[in-house]
């Protein structure tokens, strides 16, 4: 019974990461397609298709998956997607961005703000989250990519302003109008990295704690269910054993 029910576990484990994997695709998809229709359908001469491009190899997008979507938006194909930031606060006042690419506003507002509702948060106006966070690019490398001194070597080099190392790998900071260049210079430095992104990033953590962290992420988690839901932030701070504890 006990390898029978190991191996349900495992079948179980494997269902979901294969039902996120879809989910991922179908958003980058989302994002090349919008990308190639509202520029040039050639990476090399569309800064925002070329990330998203670059993104989709970063998560093993097959390249016949990704052809389609650039010849989807190239070809006016499909969908019109609106590009929509929504700001709120979610439990404990924690400061959440939300952007979504929708084909329909009224669909996506009703299910965002009810998430937050359920959730214990509330929506705010268009700029009542924003001021606590700056709009920068971010470039994540694996650990293999170098040790943390060499990184930081790298994204001196380059022109970065910041870098995060820890065993999950390397983050890298640059303000968002040199985004490409600082990771061109990193690419020739470091390797291909994980993934390049215009990010919100929090100037400041809002420490949070018991229920309202167990409740901030259900809302985290179900906004980023949420079809539409392309990107999400958030400003918690959630210490490790607390985080240890709620997912036990």
């Amino acid at each position: 019974m006990a390898g029978h029910s190991k191996f349900k576990n495992i079948q179980h484990r494997k269902g979901r990461a294969d039902a996120a994997r879809s989910k991922a695709f179908s958003k980058l998809s989302r994002e090349i397609t919008v990308a190639a229709k509202a520029g040039l359908p050639d990476p090399n001469m569309n800064s925002r298709l070329r990330l998203a491009v670059a993104n989709a190899k970063a998560e093993s997008m097959p390249k016949d998956v990704i052809d389609r979507a650039i010849k989807k938006g190239a070809g006016g194909e499909g969908e019109t997607y609106d590009e929509i930031r929504y700001e709120g606060f979610g439990p404990g006042g924690v400061g959440v961005i939300v952007e979504v690419l929708t084909d329909n506003h009224n669909r996506t507002a009703s299910n965002v703000r009810s998430i937050f509702s359920k959730y214990g948060g509330n929506l705010g106006a268009t700029g009542s989250v924003t001021f606590m966070f700056d709009r920068m690019g971010q470039i994540v490398y694996p650990p293999a990519a170098g040790s943390e001194e060499a990184v930081m070597d790298a994204a001196i080099e380059a022109g970065a302003e910041d870098v995060q190392s820890d065993e999950d790998g390397h983050t890298i900071f640059t303000a968002f109008e040199q985004l490409s260049d600082v990771a061109a210079a990193l690419e020739s430095a470091l390797g291909a990295p994980n993934s390049t992104a215009i990010v919100w990033r929090p100037k400041s953590q809002t420490p949070v704690t018991g229920e309202a962290a167990a409740s901030l992420i259900k809302l985290l988690d179900a906004l980023d269910d949420d079809d539409d839901v392309q990107k999400l932030y958030s400003n918690e701070d959630i210490a490790a054993d607390e985080l240890e504890r709620l997912a036990s």
